[in-house]
């Protein structure tokens, strides 16, 4: 273009332009951080060498900190599974490009409604595609919680069919494979639980189970379970040890009569009697998953053992097991799928003190006890001031960076 331009003049030959400084190590620096800081501050940074471990983060409290505050908390103790009890959309969008993969719930007073397919497309157009959309990674729906402990024979009998209806909602939807459906079972759906190989659920529950085993293994979806080993010592202090409730390596344990494996722990004993009660039922095919565990830190006087101390060598001794990738004595080669009860206390629970004080963590993010896992929670303010802040220093710092090219 410039020879065109100077067509018919006579040539002058130009003097070399000097070439651009080349900005200071300084700047770069400067600017590679102001780069960087917007995807540290924003959370597009994912977990690494994640825990195997996952934790139930509930909210019935009216004192935790932010999502966006709980999304750093988790990631600097490595947890990428978190179990919630709904689909809080202000958690699914803090934690969007962290990695974390979240179990999200529909509430028992929601399950009857979802028998119905428009209302259950509804609940996922609404609840899970837009952040799905967004870079969500969310593997499964719980429909209902414990919703065999009580007596409401309508939300049991509504349970599979709701079910049913959310998976072939997200069959249209284009996510059947992609997102697990099932729901969460106290242990007290269990008959007998001792010894695991006598595992059994209970006569009122069979009529349900049959079909909704049928289900898990049809859509290949975990078989949901809430433990607690502190319950049973709790209520028979005198006869249930302590270490084998614990989870101590060197508890003496019990063996099992019928087929002579031995129990150094509750906990496994739960998850075998349940593996157990499923192939009494015909499948072998169904995966156990612990869905609650924990062990409270303070409870009411007639609440024995509810100690930071003990709670915190449940979750010490629970955490070691399930890192080294330790399966139960019926299925050792197995690693046990745990989720943690729970990530804070929380002061609006009902029931007895002990409801209010699972949490590993006090909402303003001290340890309530040594849990063998550490986690930063950053000032309200380093969360809330961040993007403002990281716009302002990267548009100088990119202005200076250019001025000096």
């Amino acid at each position: 273009m410039a020879a065109a331009a100077g067509a018919g003049r006579p040539s002058i030959t130009a003097l070399p332009t000097p070439p651009a400084p080349l900005p200071s190590s300084k700047l770069v620096t400067a600017c590679f951080f102001a780069l960087l800081l917007p995807i540290l501050l924003t959370g597009e940074v994912a977990v690494a060498e994640a825990l195997s471990i996952g934790v139930n983060y509930g909210q019935i409290a009216n004192n935790l900190p932010s999502p966006a505050r709980v999304s750093w908390l988790l990631r600097s103790m490595r947890i990428s599974k978190v179990k919630l009890y709904d689909a809080d959309p202000n958690v699914l969008r803090a934690f969007l490009g962290t990695g974390v993969d979240f179990v999200v719930g529909i509430g028992n007073e929601a399950v009857p409604a979802m028998v119905s397919p428009a209302a259950a497309q509804a609940w996922l157009q609404q609840h899970l595609v837009p952040h799905l959309r967004a870079g969500a990674r969310v593997t499964c729906v719980t429909v209902g919680n414990e919703v065999f402990k009580g007596n409401d024979t309508a939300l049991q009998a509504a349970v599979l069919p709701a079910m049913e209806s959310v998976h072939r909602a997200l069959g249209a939807l284009g996510l059947q494979g992609r997102v697990n459906v099932t729901t969460a079972h106290s242990l007290d759906i269990m008959g007998v639980s001792f010894p695991p190989s006598a595992g059994a659920f209970s006569p009122a529950a069979l009529p349900h189970l049959r079909p909704f085993l049928g289900f898990l293994s049809a859509t290949r979806a975990p078989f949901l379970i809430n433990c607690y080993p502190y319950f049973a010592y709790r209520d028979d202090p005198a006869r249930v040890p302590l270490e084998y409730a614990l989870l101590q390596p060197n508890a003496a344990g019990v063996a099992d009569p019928h087929t002579g494996l031995r129990y150094d722990n509750m906990l496994y004993a739960q998850v075998d009697a349940v593996y157990a009660a499923i192939q009494a039922l015909g499948h072998t095919d169904v995966e156990v998953v612990v869905s609650e565990t924990g062990w409270p830190s303070r409870g009411d006087p007639d609440e024995p053992g509810a100690t930071p101390e003990n709670a915190g060598t449940y979750v010490r001794n629970l955490l070691q097991r399930i890192e080294a990738g330790q399966g139960t004595p019926l299925r050792p080669a197995a690693p046990v799928g745990v989720f943690v009860f729970a990530l804070f206390n929380e002061n609006l629970k009902p029931g007895p003190a002990s409801e209010r004080n699972y949490g590993l963590f006090y909402p303003d993010g001290t340890p309530v006890y040594n849990a063998g896992v550490h986690g930063y929670l950053p000032p309200m303010f380093a969360v809330s001031n961040a993007a403002r802040q990281v716009a302002s220093h990267c548009s100088a710092l990119l202005q200076a960076l250019f001025s000096n090219c």
